[in-house]
């Protein structure tokens, strides 16, 4: 498997844009928390990578995001896993080409990423509508309220998230609430790799 570094240098490039290396970073650091929440702690790595780099070729290659990710990923040398992870998070969803992404989400990780991916964006558009601009003093019921307002973020798909907590065996709250506990334990770790990066 490629290291941690290796997957940071590969994400960096194909992506300039402070706002895809905030969200790679932002989903790197919830998925390594799910590992230890669903108990795949000695994965925590490959959880964390796989995060990083779920992304790849959304900055350049927008119109073909997940089918043109493998191509780059091989290329940087990353196995068959992790590309199929990384294409999985796209399932079901028709990409700006007109093509819609066949891949399935089957590891637990994969389903994970599918689910929180849409679901961090949201939740970090909500704190930075609190004073505080943090995900730690931020309550279920609040996120829930900006959930459903439809105008708050409509970039982030509902539907995608809905999907997500489906393909868990979860309801719509465990996915909520365990997201935003991961972004509030993660907030610390994020801010300090943001500082390291000039973000």
């Amino acid at each position: 498997m490629i290291t941690r570094e290796q997957a940071f240098a590969l994400l960096k490039e194909y992506n300039k844009d402070a706002f895809h290396i905030q969200h790679a970073l932002t989903v790197e650091a919830v998925m390594k928390w799910f590992s230890q929440e669903l108990g795949y702690s000695s994965e925590e790595e490959y959880w964390g990578i796989v995060g990083l780099l779920h992304d790849i070729d959304f900055e350049l290659y927008p119109e073909e995001h997940c089918l043109k990710a493998p191509e780059l990923l091989s290329n940087g040398g990353v196995g068959e896993d992790i590309i199929h992870a990384v294409c999985s998070h796209g399932y079901g969803i028709t990409v700006g080409n007109g093509t819609t992404i066949e891949v399935e989400p089957v590891h637990e990780m994969e389903k994970v990423l599918f689910a929180t991916d849409e679901l961090t964006g949201l939740i970090g558009a909500a704190a930075l509508m609190r004073p505080s601009k943090s995900t730690k003093d931020m309550e279920l019921k609040s996120l829930k309220k900006k959930y459903k307002s439809k105008g708050f973020a409509a970039g982030c798909s509902r539907e995608v998230i809905e999907r997500g907590a489906d393909q868990l065996g979860w309801e719509l709250d465990k996915l909520l609430s365990l997201t935003l506990q991961a972004m509030a334990e993660t907030e610390d770790i994020l801010s300090e790799e943001l500082k390291k990066e000039g973000i």
